[in-house]
């Protein structure tokens, strides 16, 4: 009866972010502004980084795959926000749910394990960056499968009102009329081999490049340096932290509009940073930009 009532039930609804005030008009226009822009930087870097020769190395590569990944991200959650805002109907099938906690899931997690490896630019990001970036792809892929098949295999016989702007597990879980708990623990203990480690990992390896940095003799060196590793921390502070904020609580404990709101941090706003951060301000970067550019201007 449970399984009837879940198949033959309407679309879930998705109450989104944003009502119709000025406010609110303004905020969703800023959003679209992050969007494009993320657009813009992730596919230039895809680009660049696929055009030049000079940047056909280990460390580009595995940037190219963050780059890839944020594009994949940021599209999946914020052009049906937009849909669902602009036209005043916030409906999503059960196969869309599926599909965007699939691809969410997957890229989320694959981007977990693809930045500590880059900050891990040693012996092993070095020799065998393919097979670093192809094991993030397949365990993000295994984790998004997983929430899929558990997520939408619960009852859902009540509201299907989900309090967030795309299909988001914790959200569903808050909905489901069966009990969640065995799966909740399993999210947790995810979220320690997916947040957890690779944090660790991250602030290990941050931690070598300071001492060493402390070490230096050059002032200007020196100071280059902790700007460089500054930036990358606050990046991946707010993307791990914003995420563990949201994952590694009990249903119970949640607010709808906090959850909201943090999400939209590493959904919507870490997919621009991370290009700006990591690879806009690299000099190679900046020559091959200059190079493309030129060609152009010379074609003209």
């Amino acid at each position: 009866m449970e399984w009837e009532n879940q198949t033959l039930s309407p679309d879930f609804i998705l109450m989104g972010i944003f009502s119709h005030t000025p406010t609110h008009v303004f905020l969703f226009s800023l959003v679209l502004g992050v969007f494009t822009v993320a657009l813009l930087a992730n596919t230039l870097m895809v680009l660049l980084i696929r055009l030049d020769s000079r940047l056909h190395t280990p460390m580009y590569f595995l940037l190219s795959q963050l780059s890839l990944m944020d594009l994949m991200l940021i599209c999946t959650t914020v052009p049906k926000m937009a849909r669902n805002y602009l036209s005043g109907r916030n409906p999503i099938s059960v196969a869309g749910c599926e599909a965007q906690i699939f691809f969410y899931v997957s890229l989320f997690g694959a981007e977990c394990f693809l930045l500590p490896v880059m900050a891990y630019d040693r012996y092993v990001a070095i020799c065998y960056p393919g097979l670093m970036a192809a094991s993030s792809w397949i365990l993000g892929a295994s984790d998004g499968i997983v929430d899929v098949a558990a997520t939408l295999s619960f009852s859902y016989c009540g509201s299907r009102e989900i309090a967030q702007f795309f299909c988001d597990v914790p959200a569903l879980l808050h909905l489901s009329c069966t009990d969640t708990s065995t799966f909740e623990t399993l999210i947790f203990i995810c979220c320690v081999v997916m947040l957890l480690l690779p944090l660790s990992l991250i602030i290990i390896s941050y931690t070598r490049v300071i001492i060493t940095v402390i070490r230096m003799s050059s002032g200007e060196g020196r100071h280059k340096a902790f700007t460089t590793c500054t930036s990358h921390l606050i990046v991946v502070g707010m993307y791990y932290g914003a995420a563990m904020f949201i994952y590694m609580r009990p249903t119970s404990d949640r607010s709808p509009t906090q959850d909201k709101m943090v999400s939209a941090f590493y959904t919507i706003l870490t997919p621009m940073l991370n290009p700006l951060i990591y690879s806009l301000r690299n000099k190679d970067v900046a020559k091959a930009i200059s190079k493309v550019l030129g060609k152009r201007k010379a074609r003209e």
